[in-house]
């Protein structure tokens, strides 16, 4: 199992809205992609914003080229992280669950 972790930050102020957006976008299509074995989002406030992190959790590569596509170390944005992020990281990372 491979998990794939992705981290953005917004304003404290919108933490609330841009959870929900998450979950109803990018958790959403994880969750509909074969291989997907689940995903979350958390947050945490961090100094005078708010960091967050995706985590999902996939049966192998393939399973996250059918999400991410080839480049699978690049991020998948929606169209309105632009209004919520004020910092995010363009690529993740993946880890081998042992």
């Amino acid at each position: 199992m491979i998990v794939r972790i992705w981290r953005g930050w917004t304003r404290p102020e919108d933490t609330d809205t841009y959870a929900e957006y998450i979950r109803n976008t990018g958790i959403v299509e994880y969750e509909e992609t074969p291989g997907n074995q689940g995903a979350c989002v958390v947050s945490r406030p961090d100094g005078d914003r708010t960091e967050f992190l995706t985590i999902s959790f996939w049966d192998d590569l393939e399973s996250i080229v059918a999400f991410a596509g080839d480049d699978i170390d690049q991020a998948v944005f929606y169209p309105e992280d632009d209004r919520y992020l004020i910092a995010r990281e363009t690529s993740v990372r993946h880890f081998t669950v042992h």
